[in-house]
């Protein structure tokens, strides 16, 4: 009997990726890396320029091997001599001298003060380790922790709106609690979607706006709504929780003259005149919920 493999997760997705993005910017031999478990065991599931399979499926225990302890640490270290180093414990030293692993450092990803994963950049050579390597592996963890927390951000939000009040029609002035929720969720959904690299998710986000945009837009309406760009959307959607301009720059990263740009343009897309009255329009018009 044929025994499937366990799925992959998305967090074995992003690092996968991060891994090979990694081996070619730090300039490395070997990298590679696996998903924490309970924040305490990691499984090394991916690598990127092996040559054998000695430490693929290796379980590390908390503590231990110089992966073990940078989970255990929640912080990178670094051996510029593996095999004589004095700075780890020595379990998995036959599985890394049959890979021909010289010096290496490990990065934890923490996210939210756990450890969701561990990297590593190793190379074969008799050299130490360059500032550019560490510094590398480093950024690459960091950049990883902002792609889970963005996305565990997003997920979040995906659950606590589960599906948009269909039938519910347009809320009245003074409307519920439930449609400022969704208010809320969509804008910070818009911003979010921004900084997510898992396409699937953000093609999810980008459908699952449009579903609360147009939630309590009028069935029976007749002529197609003016189309607004993503960015005077972004825009829009903070204008209406009643961001200024200053705060809506803040969340978009944007200059303020560029979110007063997108503002006018879609005042004049809507035929309005003022922020309120763009907001209402397009509320009215299903382009925000």
């Amino acid at each position: 009997m044929t025994v499937k493999p366990p799925p992959t997760s998305d967090d074995d997705r992003q690092l996968k990726r991060s891994i090979d993005a990694l081996r070619h910017t730090a300039g490395v031999d070997l990298t590679f890396g696996g998903v924490v478990t309970r924040g305490r065991h990691a499984q090394l599931t991916e690598f990127a320029g092996n040559s054998t399979r000695a430490l693929m499926g290796l379980t590390l225990g908390f503590g231990m091997g110089l992966g073990g302890k940078a989970v255990a640490l929640h912080r990178p270290v670094a051996v510029n001599d593996y095999a004589n180093s004095r700075q780890i414990s020595h379990h998995y030293d036959l599985m890394v001298a049959a890979e021909g692993i010289r010096a290496v450092v490990a990065a934890p990803v923490v996210v939210n003060r756990t450890v969701r994963a561990v990297m590593y950049g190793a190379v074969r050579q008799s050299v130490g380790l360059g500032d550019r390597t560490v510094d590398a592996v480093m950024d690459t963890a960091r950049t990883l922790e902002q792609n889970l927390a963005v996305r565990d951000e997003v997920r979040r939000r995906l659950a606590e709106l589960d599906e948009p009040p269909e039938g519910e029609g347009r809320p009245p002035v003074g409307a519920s609690p439930r449609w400022e929720t969704i208010r809320e969720a969509y804008a910070e959904l818009r911003v979010l979607a921004q900084h997510l690299t898992d396409t699937d998710l953000r093609d999810r986000v980008a459908a699952l706006s449009g579903r609360l945009a147009g939630a309590g837009a009028p069935a029976d309406r007749r002529s197609p709504a003016p189309v607004l760009s993503a960015r005077e959307l972004d825009v829009l959607s903070c204008v209406a929780l009643g961001r200024t301009n200053t705060d809506v720059a803040d969340e978009l990263g944007l200059r303020t003259e560029t979110v007063k740009s997108y503002l006018r343009s879609a005042m004049r897309r809507l035929g309005c005149h003022s922020r309120l009255e763009t907001v209402t329009t397009a509320r009215r018009l299903g382009l925000l919920p």
